[in-house]
């Protein structure tokens, strides 16, 4: 018999999903502890199991070469960065993933971040809550121009929201040409340099990883204009955190808004305090509707897998 453990603390605790898995898996077993596993005890809760529900658990060689037992991992989530692809290819081990399930959910999310900062909404709470009643004068979303860097899932949703709903102006940049987007939405296409110059607002949908780190960096940042604002709702280690903080400082960035960090939760205790930025811990995925879709996805990925091959699955992640 074919044993399941589910890992994800957030998966675990939803009582749907777990009815939905237990009636394929009856014998599943989950995270009732609600523990972040790592380590040792990441290798204690996959022995015995021949197929795992992972969501931020690292999955490194050594993990894998502790439990060669474990012969699927299905994704709750999107992202990649604590699973060794390269490890799984060479042990054979495959996985089960679908791109793009919470799309929406992190799209409606930048769109939420945007017109906060542009209308200035946390300024405009502070000064209620403090016996300030005066108003605060913001810029509409509709006559920025919006920029996109990464045109995955995510950013493709975006433009096409922020066209449709909107009339934005909206470039994007990628490393992939996407030519029927691009006639279909108006979206445009734009070098990095030229989208950092233009946008009002900049929004962040990369993955993680050698060729991305720290993409945005000092350099990068300054050619940011100081009226913009620059969102970020894909991963921490894309953007130097301390050029933000410095630029936010000096009011040569007029906002930010991140849903990631370098560091989770942040540290950085002056970036959080500073009026002119907004923080949320993690959520871009975590709407109802997104994390149901997440789990059955995941749940699918138990039965439809593959090993993974550079170049082609997971696709745009080599």
């Amino acid at each position: 018999m074919t044993k399941v453990t589910v890992l994800s603390r957030s998966f675990s605790r939803h009582p749907v999903l777990r009815a939905e898995l237990l009636a394929r898996y009856p014998d599943a077993s989950f995270n009732d502890a609600g523990v972040s596993l790592s380590g040792e005890e990441l290798i204690k809760a996959l022995r015995g199991h021949q197929k795992a529900i992972i969501a931020l658990e690292p999955i490194s060689a050594e993990v894998l070469d502790a439990v060669p037992e474990l012969r699927v991992i299905a994704k709750y989530g999107v992202g990649f960065d604590k699973i060794d692809l390269a490890a799984l290819i060479t042990r054979d081990v495959s996985l089960g993933w679908a791109g793009g399930v919470n799309r929406r959910s992190v799209a409606e999310l930048v769109i939420g971040f945007a017109i906060s900062m542009l209308r200035k909404l946390p300024e405009a709470n502070d000064a209620v809550c403090n016996d300030n009643w005066h108003q605060v004068v913001g810029r509409q979303l509709s006559d920025c121009t919006i920029g996109i860097i990464g045109c995955g899932h995510v950013g493709q949703d975006l433009g096409r929201i922020l066209r449709a709903g909107f009339d934005c102006r909206v470039l994007a940049h990628d490393i992939q040409d996407h030519p029927t987007y691009y006639t279909e939405t108006g979206v445009m296409p734009s070098s990095l340099d030229a989208l950092l110059r233009e946008a009002d607002v900049i929004s962040v949908h990369l993955p993680h990883d050698t060729s991305t780190a720290n993409i945005l960096d000092a350099t990068h940042l300054g050619m940011i204009k100081a009226s913009a604002i620059l969102i970020n709702t894909a991963r921490g280690s894309l953007v130097d955190e301390m050029a933000i903080k410095q630029m936010l400082k000096a009011g040569t960035l007029a906002g930010a808004a991140f849903d990631v960090f370098a560091c989770e939760p942040p540290e950085d205790q002056e970036l959080l305090d500073l009026p002119n930025f907004f923080a949320t811990p993690h959520v871009g995925g975590s709407t109802q509707e997104s994390i149901l879709a997440m789990g059955r996805t995941a749940i699918d990925g138990l039965d439809d897998y593959r090993v993974p091959e550079k170049g082609i699955f997971p696709p745009g992640l080599w």
